[in-house]
Formats: structure tokens, sequence, C-alpha cells
């Protein structure tokens, strides 16, 4: 299955923002919600099981000058096994203007035994733009090993790196659950914060959790290794 999303939202002029396009194709169905303090919310609502090996996946968002968008999934994306060789894809391409805000807070990706899924990020952010964007995976549903899956991100600001970041488990990356990457941790994730009016903080390391301030840019990132999801997303809220 292919299918494409698109999300653009501007500045209305009053202190709140418009969403000038608002279109998506089963299984990425994306649905406005009430907004928050001028924060356009928008859930995205998976149509249908998956993704499944062979699934090509595409979520474009938009937010101009000015806008600040607020982004939630209904629900953990399962990557589920299909035709065997095939591999599921869940691409998101992401612009953020200067003076714009974008808050991308999906629910967790589960790495479905025997699956074989790509998800990749791209995140290019102006001088003066803000940005708050979570990943989580766990790693196989309850009881069970997980299949194969990597996570990419990529993030510019101001037209330069800010974020390279590639996790792979399942069985096919070796020493994944070792203890040089998640040492055994079922849940694994990170937050980042781009903001220049956010104090910087110091780098720090609690427990499972690691705080990184980051030298391209005003931004700060957590990443975290937990027993489960719900301790995983306690660690991932600053």
């Amino acid at each position: 299955m292919r299918a494409l999303a698109r999300l653009v939202a501007r500045a209305d002029g009053r202190g709140g923002t418009t969403l000038v396009e608002l279109r998506g194709e089963t299984p990425l169905l994306l649905r406005q919600t009430p907004a928050d303090g001028g924060v356009a919310t928008v859930h995205l609502v998976g149509g249908a099981a998956g993704p499944l090996a062979g699934d090509d996946l595409r979520l474009e968002i938009e937010v101009g000058p000015g806008a600040a968008v607020r982004v939630h999934t209904v629900a953990a994306a399962i990557a589920l096994p299909g035709r065997p060789g095939a591999v599921s894809r869940m691409t998101v391409r992401a612009v953020v203007h200067a003076g714009a805000t974008l808050h991308w807070l999906p629910e967790q990706l589960v790495a479905a035994a025997g699956c074989a899924h790509l998800a990749e990020s791209r995140v290019d952010l102006a001088a003066g733009s803000r940005l708050r964007w979570r990943d989580e995976l766990v790693c196989g549903r309850y009881g069970e090993s997980p299949g194969g899956a990597v996570v990419h991100t990529q993030v510019d600001y101001a037209d330069r790196p800010l974020l390279r970041q590639s996790l792979a488990v399942g069985p096919h990356a070796p020493g994944w659950a070792g203890p040089a990457v998640l040492g055994g941790a079922p849940a694994t994730g990170s937050l980042l914060v781009v903001d220049e009016s956010r104090p910087v903080e110091p780098a720090a390391v609690d427990g499972t959790v690691a705080r990184l301030p980051l030298a391209g840019g005003p931004a700060t990132l957590w990443t975290a290794t937990a027993p489960d999801a719900h301790t995983l997303r306690a660690h991932l809220s600053p």
C-alpha cells in the first residue's frame, strides 16, 4: 500500500493558526481536533492495520511563519510482517519556517516479531523556529522478540546539521540489545527540543536517561531506555 498525507499551517493574523491544507489517504488519515492556546492540533488516525511489510507511507508537514502545530497519533503504530523480503516504510518530512512551532508527539512504534520496517524523519528548521520532536520505539509486543526496525532522524537548523541519529534493532542488527546499545531494555526513545528562549542545560546522565545540549543550534536532546512504554514516556516528558 502507498499513501501520502499532507499538512500545511499558516498564521491567521489573530494569534492563531489555520490549517490551509489537511489531506490524507488510508491508512494516513489526518483529523483536526480542538486547538489549545492558538496551537492547531491534529491527530493522525490509522485507517488500516500496520504498517505491513511492503507499505510505503509518507507524511509531509509545513508550518508557515508564526504558525504553531501539534501533531499526535491516536494509538501506537505496530509494524507487522508482510510478504517475504518486503520492507515497510514510514517517511516524515517537516519544514518549519521562522517564528513557527512544531510539536511532533506521536505514540510509540512497536516492532512486532517478523517485521522489517524503516522509519525516516527529516526536519528543516529555519532560524528562530521551535521544535519538540519525540520518537519512541518498543522492541516487540508483550512476550515476543522484535522484528527488524531502523529509526533514522535528520534535523537541520538554519541550513546547518543539528542532529543525525539512527537506531537499528532486531535479528539483523548485531549487538542491539547489548550494553553498548539498549542494555536489554525493551523500550527506547528520544526527545529533541529546539527553542532559543529556553535556557541551555548542561549535559547530564541520570540512570538510563541522558541529556545532551547540541552544538548546531539552541537545542537539547534527551535519550532514554526503559522497561516499558509507560516508564519511557515519563522519562521523555521533562
